[in-house]
C-alpha cells in the first residue's frame, strides 16, 4: 500500500558564510532567521505551522543549549503552543527530523510540519571543534586524545578503496576542485569568494596542510554556522496552498521516496561487516536503493544528486554508492565529467558540504532545500537543465547512519 503524500513547501537558509558568534548572537537568532525566511518564501503565516521538528547534532557542546525544540516558539509569537521535538544522528540529524516530520503527516497527525536544521560551530577553536565532533564516532575507542579525528577517519575510507580498488588522490582533487566551482555560483555558499584549482587541491603545501591520512585540508568540509528551514504538507493542506497560490497541485514538489540505515558506530567493524560485499559502506547502498524503491525510480531518472562530501573520500563512495559505476569504479565518472554541473549526473551543483558549507544539523535539511530548489527551477545559477526528480545522502558519522530521499514532482 502507497504511503500518504508528502509536498514541499519550500523553504530557507542562512548565509553559510557568516559566524554568529563574530555578531555576538545566540543559536536562536540562527533559528530565527531561518524561520522567518523559510515562511516568507513559502508564503505561510506562522499560525498554520502545527508542529516542528529541529536536527541538531551537538550545541550542548558548542553553544552550551539544549531544548532546542523550544527555541522555534521564539521565531513568532504565533507559533506559541505548537508540539516541538529536536532530533540527533550526527552529521545526519537534518534528515532524521525530516523523516519525523515527514512521519506524523503520513499518519495523518498534522497537515503543516515545519522542520530547522541548525549547528553553530564558530563557537570554539578547530582543535576543541574536532574533539567534540569526534562525539559522533565512537569516542573512547577512534577520537579520544586523537587531533581531528574525522579526517583520519575518512581518510581510512579513502585507504579501504585503495586497498580493495585503487584510489588515486589526482580523482579526490578533482572533486575537490568541482564543489568549489559550483559553490562560486551559490550566492549563499561559504567559499562562493574562495578560490581552489585542482591543482592547488592535489598538492600539500603551506596553503594545503595535511589533516590526517591522505586527507588533505583541501579535501575537507567546512566549519560552518548555519540554519534551514522548509515546511511539509499533508495532500490535503497542499491542495489548498496550491489552490490559494492558483497553481496546479502536480507542480509542488514532494517526498517520492526515503531511505534510511544504520551501521555499526566503529569504522573498522564496517570494513568488517563489508569484507565480502562489493559496496564498502553496504548500509548506505542500502539506504539509496530503498529511497529508489519506494519512489519507483532508477537512477537513469535522476536529474542530480545533492551528496554528503563531508570528505572527498565520502563523495568518491557516493559515486559507486549510487550506482553511477560499478564498485571500485568511481574514477570513471570523476575522469569522463560525469559529475560536473553540465555532466550526466550532477553531483552538489549547491557546492556541497566542501564548498556550500557543512553546519552539521542542517545539512540534511539544506540538501532537501536545495533539491526542492532545482526541481522547482529556482536554483539560479547553479541550476541543473529540466532537473526533474533529485536525489540526496546525508550521512552521520563514519558512515553510521545513512538517510536518503528522493525529491520530486
Amino acid at each position: 500500500m502507497s504511503q500518504p503524500a508528502v509536498f514541499i513547501l519550500g523553504g530557507a537558509q542562512t548565509d553559510f558564510a557568516r559566524n554568529w558568534s563574530k555578531e555576538n548572537k545566540h543559536i536562536a537568532a540562527l533559528m530565527r532567521e531561518a524561520v522567518l525566511g523559510g515562511l516568507e518564501a513559502a508564503a505561510i503565516e506562522a499560525g498554520e505551522v502545527q508542529t516542528a521538528h529541529v536536527g541538531n547534532f551537538a550545541a550542548e557542546l558548542y553553544a552550551h543549549q539544549g531544548h532546542l525544540g523550544a527555541f522555534v516558539l521564539e521565531a513568532d509569537p504565533a507559533l506559541s503552543g505548537i508540539p516541538t521535538s529536536r532530533h540527533e544522528a550526527a552529521c545526519a540529524s537534518g534528515s532524521i527530523a525530516i523523516l519525523a516530520a515527514s512521519a506524523e503527516i503520513e499518519a495523518g497527525r498534522y497537515d503543516l510540519a515545519m522542520v530547522v536544521g541548525v549547528e553553530q560551530m564558530k563557537t570554539v577553536d578547530a582543535a576543541v571543534g574536532g574533539d567534540y565532533l569526534g562525539t559522533a564516532a565512537w569516542y573512547e575507542r577512534e577520537a579520544r586524545g586523537i587531533e581531528f579525528p574525522f579526517p583520519k577517519l575518512f581518510g581510512r575510507l579513502g585507504d579501504e578503496y585503495d586497498k580493495r580498488y585503487g584510489l588515486k588522490d589526482e580523482h579526490l582533487a578533482h572533486i575537490a576542485a568541482v564543489n568549489y566551482s559550483n559553490a562560486r555560483r551559490n550566492p549563499l555558499a561559504q567559499t562562493r569568494n574562495w578560490y581552489m584549482s585542482e591543482s592547488h587541491a592535489s598538492r600539500q603545501s603551506r596553503y594545503n596542510a595535511i589533516i590526517g591520512g591522505r586527507i588533505k585540508a583541501s579535501d575537507c568540509s567546512q566549519v560552518t554556522d548555519g540554519a534551514v528551514a522548509i515546511f511539509l504538507a499533508s495532500q490535503n493542506y497542499a491542495r489548498e496552498y496550491a489552490r490559494r497560490r492558483n497553481i496546479d497541485l502536480d507542480r509542488l514538489p514532494r517526498i517520492l521516496g526515503w531511505g534510511h540505515r544504520t551501521a555499526p558506530v566503529e569504522f573498522e567493524a564496517k570494513v568488517a561487516e563489508s569484507r565480502d560485499n562489493p559496496y564498502v559502506l553496504p548500509h548506505t547502498r542500502q539506504a539509496i536503493l530503498d529511497a529508489f524503491k519506494r519512489a519507483n525510480v532508477s537512477l537513469q531518472q535522476i536529474s542530480a544528486i545533492e551528496t554528503h562530501d563531508c570528505f572527498t573520500t565520502s563523495e568518491y563512495m557516493a559515486i559507486d554508492h549510487f550506482g553511477i559505476t560499478r564498485p571500485g569504479e568511481s574514477w570513471k565518472a570523476v575522469e569522463e565529467g560525469v559529475i560536473e554541473l553540465g555532466g550526466a549526473m550532477p553531483i552538489n551543483p549547491s557546492g556541497g558540504l566542501i564548498g556550500a558549507g557543512h553546519p552539521v544539523g542542517a545539512t540534511g535539511v539544506r540538501q532537501v532545500l536545495d533539491a526542492f530548489r532545482q526541481v522547482t527551477a529556482t536554483a539560479g545559477d547553479y541550476q541543473v537543465e529540466e532537473a526533474a526528480k533529485v536525489a540526496t545522502l546525508n550521512i552521520g558519522g563514519s558512515g553510521t547512519t545513512s538517510c536518503a530521499f528522493v525529491i520530486g514532482r
